[in-house]
């Protein structure tokens, strides 16, 4: 014992001093210099990870345990001793800056049948000193080294001040045993990522850069509306000014009661728009629309000659007011779709192939739409900017996840999981029909979100009783909650919109309803034999580990993540991440006796798991879940109700917000900063990102020239199979629209587009038929991609709060082709029903 301290004693004081040593610290208390070991590498060394500043730990085993740990112990003693230079072999910087990295230099599993060579260095228990600077340490690298029993075998190994000199051959030789040391121990992978790394650094910082100086130097645009009435046969001068080159498309805005387009005929009259003596717009008035001041938005682009003076006049055949403004903008703005694809092309790149967490994806996307507006001098100000997010849907997130939070204090999650492992008698394909079949239907009559949101925690907790993969359980669940909303007009935020826009034309709740509903039961259906066909192996589904060797994973995995969210700034919190870490290493050490001793567990019969079950998973807290179940029986009903029911004036997040409130009353919350703790931040800020790059891209013209090629394709199809060339245009376009692009500001773009179609009597198009083809495509086409629709992202999110989150790429292989044959199921249904059978009464 006393050798060991005296040991570690030296090693420690060695470091103080700053002596260059490279010492290897065995597990079975012996050391070993780095010189030695770099002639002879051992033979059981799998892993290597980086550890701080000062150290770098090879593992050799499954467990993080089974370590060598390279102490680097720095000395600033110059001109003292140049009779050998030891390789930095990685200076991996502090952990505080980076996670630690692992370069895979065996890739054969854990020998079982070879103990010898990998454990036997497991040699005892752990001293409390600890590796490195805790403040500086990531939550992966063990913090307690093994006690060690003698100093005898320590050698050093002394470095220079002095840089290597190419030329000497003496140098070129320990060069050479560098590299060939470097590739002994498998470090250049682990160099090739770090500088892929810095190369994505570099890119995104230069990017991020760039957009925040052409923010800077641009200005910000207003567009101020000017008030004018035009008498009958007078003109009025509205705008006089030089053309210059940097500015020469005018880009003009009209509001009044007009046609949305331009209609010729004695019977109408005319507002004419001229650019010096050039026609250049005309505006068709509508005499009704005066008459309900109703008001249409009318855009148009000019352009001018650079260098001379133009004028833009207007005369009226009838008097009219109405609104202008007219924005001199840079020519590149012919281009601006061009920018917006590419803008979209650049997020999707950083999510898909995760280079960067997809809450800062999706501000980077909003940084540069907004950089490419102010270089086009279309820079909106913050209010405009604050006025993109749908701060409707953030605080509906925001307060269900207060509610949720609180509510899992009670335990009914856990006695819900037992309640539906019991409902399907231990089954697996049982239990997952059950949750999604009422994934589903509460989504007809709930918002998705909110369904997910209560949903999710039960999900997990069955699965870890069920010793099941999450993920797939979870992405099935929110595949179907998708389907499910589509049903009603209240399920998702697109027949949401819809019903609003459209209620004045006869499209209410129960029309919508009455055509949506038959559809989606047989989308379901559909959907649930691919889920069936996907998931016909359920060993696929099933963790591959036992039980409790799951369970300690997934512990170890919680405990790592809980100490690198500490903010280290006290003495007392420095010690707590201490022991965060030293409980995550204690539990990796049990797993790996878990693993040597081979222990696989007996399958139980189904009743003596559910008497064990029975005694775990219990209502913890009685008082606290009658307070919750209460509030969230009102909620729901607020939510469900508020929709159809005039004397309620408040939408769904402050419904949320209200019943959050009500609930940390009645439930005496003191530890209010734990309840925050738990709330999904980057969720919200991925959503907050994701309203302003959708509407910067909108701005850009984005949704505009979709809708307008939608419209144009159907204009010119031939009468007889327009109808049929419409609807299989909005579906399948929306749907694939919607899985790349958010599906809210796509179906507000949509909606007047479709109005315009209906009202052209030559086209011969009814409007309910469309409305159909638009919902159902933009609601399945969420099931497409992960950021295809909001409960996607919030389903992800509190999975990766669990522990188990899923990545894009995952999503992806079983939403999109959910996607492909849903969207097919449902344009048999509307084609049958408003092509054959003509079922377009509204």
């Amino acid at each position: 014992m006393d050798n060991r301290s005296n040991a570690v004693g030296s090693a420690d004081k060695a470091t103080m001093s700053g002596n260059i040593d490279r010492v290897a610290y065995r597990q079975d208390g012996s050391y070993q210099s780095l010189t030695n070991l770099r002639d002879s590498p051992p033979h059981d060394v799998i892993n290597l990870r980086a550890g701080s500043s000062n150290s770098i730990s090879r593992s050799c085993g499954e467990t993080p345990e089974h370590f060598w740990s390279f102490k680097a112990l720095e000395e600033r003693e110059a001109k003292e001793d140049k009779r050998s230079v030891v390789p930095v072999m990685a200076r991996m910087g502090n952990i505080a800056s980076g996670q630690s990295r692992r370069v895979s230099r065996n890739t054969h599993p854990y020998n079982y049948l070879n103990r010898a060579s990998s454990t036997e260095h497991l040699g005892g228990s752990y001293d409390s000193g600890l590796v490195g600077d805790l403040r500086g340490t990531d939550e992966r690298t063990p913090l307690l080294r093994p006690r060690s029993s003698s100093d005898d075998s320590v050698s050093r190994s002394r470095t220079s001040d002095y840089p290597l000199d190419v030329n000497s051959p003496e140098d070129l030789r320990r060069s050479s045993k560098i590299k060939e040391t470097m590739k002994t121990l498998n470090l250049w992978p682990l160099e090739k990522k770090r500088a892929f790394s810095l190369l994505k650094i570099c890119l995104l910082f230069g990017v991020t850069i760039m957009a925040c100086i052409m923010m800077l130097i641009a200005e910000e645009h207003e567009n101020v509306l000017h008030f004018t009435i035009l008498n009958s046969y007078s003109s009025e001068l509205l705008l006089e000014a030089h053309c210059i080159k940097s500015e020469s498309l005018l880009r003009s805005t009209f509001r009044g009661s007009f046609f949305p387009e331009t209609k010729r005929g004695e019977n109408f009259t005319q507002t004419l728009i001229f650019l010096n003596d050039e026609n250049v717009m005309n505006l068709t008035i509508d005499p009704d629309a005066i008459e309900t001041r109703d008001i249409v938005t009318l855009h148009a682009d000019f352009t001018c000659h650079h260098g001379k003076d133009y004028n833009i006049t207007a005369t009226s055949e009838a008097k009219i007011p109405f609104e202008w403004s007219i924005s001199a903008l840079p020519p590149e703005v012919k281009q601006e779709v061009v920018f917006a694809f590419l803008i979209l092309a650049f997020v999707y790149v950083l999510i898909i192939f995760e280079f960067v967490h997809r809450a800062l994806a999706a501000m980077l996307g909003a940084l540069t739409a907004l950089a490419v507006l102010s270089f086009l001098h279309q820079r909106p100000s913050m209010d405009v900017i604050i006025s993109w997010i749908d701060m409707e849907t953030l605080t509906l997130l925001f307060g269900m996840m207060i509610i949720v939070s609180i509510f899992a204090e009670t335990g009914f999650f856990d006695y819900s999981a037992l309640q539906a492992y019991k409902l399907a008698k231990g089954q697996v394909w049982p239990l997952i029909t059950l949750l999604c079949v009422f994934s589903a239907i509460v989504s007809a009559f709930l918002d998705n979100v909110t369904t997910i949101l209560l949903m999710t925690p039960v999900t997990i907790r069955l699965c870890e009783v069920l010793n099941l993969d999450p993920k797939r359980i979870l992405i099935a669940e929110v595949l179907f909650s998708n389907i499910g909303g589509t049903a009603t007009a209240i399920g998702d935020p697109p027949n949401v919109i819809i019903v609003g826009a459209l209620s004045s034309k006869g499209i209410g709740f129960s029309t919508f309803t009455m055509h949506m509903f038959p559809g989606i039961v047989i989308v379901c259906f559909i959907g649930y034999g691919v889920l069936r066909l996907y998931y016909r192996d359920m060993n696929n589904l099933q963790n591959k580990d036992p039980p409790e060797i799951a369970e300690i994973k997934h512990e170890v995995v919680m405990w790592r993540r809980a100490a690198g969210r500490m903010n280290v700034i006290t003495r007392e919190e420095t010690i707590m991440k201490a022991l965060f870490l030293q409980k995550s290493v204690e539990m990796e050490h049990n797993l790996n006796k878990i693993i040597h001793k081979q222990r696989k567990n007996e399958r139980r019969s189904f009743y003596s798991t559910i008497k064990k079950l029975e005694h775990e998973y219990r209502i913890k807290d009685i008082p606290l879940l009658v307070k919750c179940g209460a509030v969230l029986f009102v909620v729901i009903v607020l939510l469900f109700t508020y929709s159809f029911v005039d004397s309620i004036h408040a939408d769904i997040g402050w419904i949320a917000v209200l019943g959050a409130i009500w609930l940390l009353v009645l439930a005496d919350i003191h530890d209010f900063e734990g309840i925050l703790h738990k709330v999904e931040w980057a969720t919200l800020l991925f959503f907050a990102g994701l309203f302003i790059l959708m509407e910067a891209l909108a701005e850009l013209g984005l949704m505009q020239t979709i809708g307008d090629a939608i419209a144009d394709v159907i204009s010119q199809a031939d009468e007889d199979n327009r109808l049929l060339v419409a609807l299989l245009l909005i579906l399948w376009v929306s749907a694939l629209a919607s899985s790349f692009i958010d599906n809210i500001p796509y179906t507000t773009a949509m909606v007047p587009i479709l109005e315009q179609l209906a009202d052209k009597p030559e086209l011969k198009l009814d409007l309910l038929p469309m409305v159909v083809a638009l919902a159902m495509g933009a609601c399945l086409g969420g099931n497409g991609t992960l950021i295809g629709a909001s409960c996607n992202v919030v389903c992800a999110g509190i999975a990766d709060q669990h522990g188990y989150g899923f990545s894009f790429k995952e999503f992806f292989k079983i939403g999109f082709p959910m996607m492909l044959v849903t969207t097919v199921g449902a344009t048999a249904y509307v084609l049958i029903c408003h092509c054959a059978f003509h079922w377009n009464s509204i």
